[in-house]
């Protein structure tokens, strides 16, 4: 499965969006304008050619592709990483495991033990190229916790089943009262965190404000204040984390206090200023699944897990999902892969008129069968689907409201085309 990702990867960087070409052609530049670049934006300003944070997303949810029950030994999984060509987790509370698997056989999973270490509250796993990093800073119990700390694995002795080990000890510099608050009252809990080519960064969880705060700090061992950056309302408790640092993007996962989960898609930001940027929450639809941990490799396809829960008449079992962000996502990522180089390649599938009012017509070569294709909204739901092939095709558009479109075609190249409905 892991590898059927980086296939997807691959095709994805011939995906070409006519719209966004004229970026990467030679000519005179624009006048900059400071103002909203995202077209999937409800107040999307096409004069516009530098992106100040302000784009407004209309409401969305969006329900999983594929779910895998999870082992017992995982029931409280908190973080997901994909490396080595496995899923990798581990639980939030005693376990010093790390656990290792792929998804077309999760039940044969592969158990590192890291000995020599404890877990007080493991609540978030990242990496480098080098390292894996495990947060030990859960703070929810009383708030007061002065033994917060990063634990960083070297890869290679991990694999080894020799881990050699070291620890980033860090305090909040916003947080100067060390007072038990009770459970679930404090804004100094964590559960996310992203690690950068020089630098780690954290995505506070705080009950009360139902903001998160950014906070810096270096990512060699040592002891650390962590600095306070930037602080968001998210509306709700961030839980895990994912970064492309390569794309400016990140995917964070929380969930609201009556445990409905969703994502918080960050992009398109300044290196480092995570909240500059475009910011979009899209709803889950897995009711109250306490989901924890979140990965990608391709920006488009992630993994999320939720742990065991079990409330009265409920009981959510722990699980592994995959969900597909290729609707909210793919214009962007398109964008920054576009190139001179690839302009032939446009040339594959062809939409015709682009605006159009009733019916747009279809291009379609180098097919060898009838190929699936979606229409997606702006809030990333399916509009219309049916199957193309080679040659000229008309699909009526007559029953869409105006606005912007996602045309997808899964096979052969993975093509996807921005239409405007008049």
């Amino acid at each position: 499965m892991i590898r059927d990702l980086r296939d997807i990867n691959m095709k994805i960087t011939h995906i070409i969006f006519g719209c966004c070409l004229f970026l990467f052609l030679p000519g005179p530049a624009p006048a900059q304008g400071l103002g909203c670049t995202d077209p999937l934006a409800i107040n999307y300003d096409s004069l516009a050619t530098q992106n100040d944070g302000s784009c407004l997303y209309s409401s969305a949810i969006i329900s999983v592709v594929n779910s895998w029950d999870l082992p017992e030994a995982m029931i409280e999984t908190s973080g997901l990483i994909i490396w080595d060509d496995r899923i990798w987790t581990h639980n939030d509370d005693n376990d010093i495991n790390l656990y290792a698997f792929d998804t077309t056989d999760i039940q044969n999973y592969q158990a590192y033990p890291l000995t020599g270490t404890v877990n007080v509250d493991w609540e978030e796993i990242s990496q480098d190229n080098e390292y894996i990093y495990i947060g030990d800073f859960g703070n929810n119990a009383n708030g007061n916790r002065t033994d917060l700390k990063i634990l960083r694995i070297e890869k290679n002795s991990l694999l080894e089943n020799s881990p050699v080990i070291d620890t980033i000890h860090f305090s909040y510099s916003l947080q100067t009262d060390f007072s038990p608050t009770g459970p679930n009252n404090t804004d100094f809990d964590c559960e996310a965190f992203v690690v950068t080519s020089d630098s780690i960064y954290l995505f506070t969880k705080e009950w009360v404000s139902q903001k998160s705060s950014i906070y810096s700090l270096p990512k060699e061992p040592g002891t650390y204040v962590a600095q306070f950056r930037d602080s968001f309302d998210v509306e709700g408790l961030i839980t895990g984390s994912t970064y492309l640092e390569d794309k400016n993007l990140i995917v964070l996962t929380g969930y609201s206090m009556l445990l409905q989960p969703f994502l918080f898609l960050l992009y398109d930001f300044q290196p480092a200023d995570f909240f500059s940027g475009n910011k979009r929450k899209v709803l889950l639809n897995l009711p109250l699944h306490q989901v924890e941990g979140i990965a990608t490799e391709d920006g488009l396809k992630y993994f999320i897990s939720n742990e065991y829960f079990s409330y009265s008449i409920f009981t959510i079992h722990q699980k592994l999902h995959l969900i597909d962000l290729t609707a909210f996502l793919s214009n962007y990522l398109e964008g920054l892969s576009v190139n001179v180089s690839d302009v032939g390649l446009q040339n594959q599938l062809v939409i015709y008129p682009n605006p159009a009012n009733q019916e747009i017509n279809i291009k379609l070569e180098n097919s060898l069968g009838e190929e699936p294709y979606k229409i997606f909204d702006i809030s990333g739901r399916v509009v219309l689907s049916g199957k193309i092939k080679s040659g000229r095709v008309s699909i009526n558009i007559g029953d869409l409201q105006p606005g912007t479109y996602l045309f997808v075609v899964e096979q052969p190249e993975y093509i996807i085309r921005k239409i405007i409905r008049n």
